[in-house]
């Protein structure tokens, strides 16, 4: 069955709405050139689901941008903003406010180790370009290093911070930015040798401080797990052993969960399954599901201690919304009560097994990862040699292939995205049963085509 033939309101369509999207004048559209945007007009939600409206429906596997983790129109949530907005809808980030103060006070009881206080933004990149200007103020040193493999917003500092391609087109960047490979196991850069200096983290992180001098190094910057540029999840004992260089050489380890934070892998943060706290932990998306603009930088108990008696060097006008964090507390409550780290264990397992049987049918499978509801399915011309189903960073006819998988499951009714020759599934956390199976059944007749066209 297409997602396309289940029925939900019937939605009346709104020609003059959707001429004034479209008109792109009016409305600039992230990452894309404008001319040839085709907005889906939304007209509503609810749950895994969502409409437009002229009436189609879109199964939503991606949780819009991966952060609608509670879904659509909550109606807990929902209710959370009308309650606050009836209180006071906004206090200036120098004052106190009881949202953002029970908000700080779950996270410093969620949260890993030591990290025990809390600095809100309004998304994550101001949140991880808020941890990278705190390491270099507290350490006293200038350089950061990434990955190739990441992507940690798109302000000039975190986009220079990032290695994804996006960067590209803001270069050259602030200065200071050192990357090193990432632990792509499935095509590791280093040939992934027994042991491994990439994949086991240590070795090859050491050999790049050897040449810029670790005591100039503020801060490493990773995401926990990759997720726009390939859901890549990190070998065993990997984040360990960085973990152990930081420590070694008076570095600081930020970990951006931005995609991965709040129930995302199955655990309150992706990092909970490694058994590794970072110095600092940045978060969004899921923190309050993107119902309204959030971001948080939190701290550990040395860091905190520190600026007792040090000025914290940060600051934005909508720094702790209380509208966003008054959501972002009914989010958490939310989790507690409906149990929804299990229930994203149990969805995972689902899926996983799900994908491992497809795999075995579909020969364009060539790699299948993930946990909880944060799967990538890699796609591949040819198993034995591993070419990928489409170039890195494929334009034109030689992006076909993955295109026509999008727009295959457009038409069907499933919401997909994709990065290169990887599909990314992160469908919310409260996904029912049923829907699962439907968004799956869809991906599997669709890579069903592509093994046919591949003869």
């Amino acid at each position: 069955m297409d997602a396309l033939e289940s029925r939900g309101p019937e939605i009346d369509a709104d020609a003059a709405a959707l001429a004034l999207q479209r008109d792109h004048d009016l409305v600039l559209t992230s990452w894309s050139t404008q001319s040839a945007l085709d907005p889906l007009l939304v007209a509503g939600g609810e749950g895994a689901w969502f409409w437009t409206h002229d009436g189609r429906r879109f199964l939503d596997f991606q949780s819009q941008l991966v952060n609608m983790n509670l879904g659509h129109q909550h109606p807990r949530l929902v209710e959370a903003i009308k309650r606050q907005a009836d209180k006071i809808c906004y206090v200036a980030p120098n004052m106190a406010n009881d949202a953002r103060s029970e908000l700080a006070a779950q996270l410093a009881e969620i949260t890993p180790g030591n990290l025990t206080a809390t600095y809100f933004t309004t998304g994550g990149a101001a949140a991880v370009e808020s941890a990278i200007k705190l390491a270099r103020h507290v350490t006293g040193r200038a350089k950061v290093v990434s990955r190739n493999r990441s992507y940690h917003g798109g302000t000039m500092g975190t986009i220079t911070v990032g290695g994804d391609p996006r960067r590209w087109d803001a270069e050259p960047g602030g200065p200071g930015v050192v990357r090193i490979l990432d632990p792509y196991t499935y095509r590791c850069p280093a040939g992934h040798p027994d042991p491994c200096p990439v994949c086991t983290g240590a070795p090859h992180l050491e050999e790049i401080l050897m040449y810029e001098n670790p005591e100039t190094v503020a801060a490493v910057v990773l995401e926990t797990v990759t997720g726009t540029n390939g859901i890549i999840y990190p070998p065993d004992g990997y984040l360990k052993a960085i973990r152990a260089v930081c420590d070694k050489y008076g570095i600081m380890l930020i970990l951006d969960e931005v995609m991965v934070g709040f129930g995302r892998t199955g655990t309150w943060f992706a990092c909970d399954n490694y058994d590794v706290v970072p110095d600092i932990l940045c978060v969004a998306k899921g923190i309050n599901s993107g119902y309204v603009p959030l971001g948080a930088m939190i701290v550990s108990a040395p860091i905190r201690d520190w600026l007792e008696d040090n000025r914290f060097p940060i600051g934005q006008t909508y720094a702790g919304h209380p509208l966003a964090c008054a959501v972002g507390v009914e989010s958490i409550k939310v989790f507690e009560d409906e149990d929804i780290l299990a229930r994203t264990v149990a969805s995972g397992d689902v899926v996983s097994a799900r994908l491992a049987e497809m795999a075995e049918r579909r020969r364009c499978i060539g790699d299948v990862r993930g946990m909880g509801l944060f799967h990538g399915v890699e796609l591949v011309r040819d198993r034995e040699t591993r070419e990928p189903l489409v170039p890195f960073r494929a334009t034109g006819d030689a992006a076909a292939p993955m295109n026509a998988i999008m727009r295959g499951a457009k038409e069907r009714g499933l919401f997909l995205a994709s990065y290169n020759n990887i599909i990314r599934l992160a469908p919310p956390l409260i996904t029912s049963p049923d829907d699962l199976e439907l968004g799956l059944e869809i991906l599997d007749d669709l890579l069903g085509l592509v093994d046919e066209a591949l003869g």
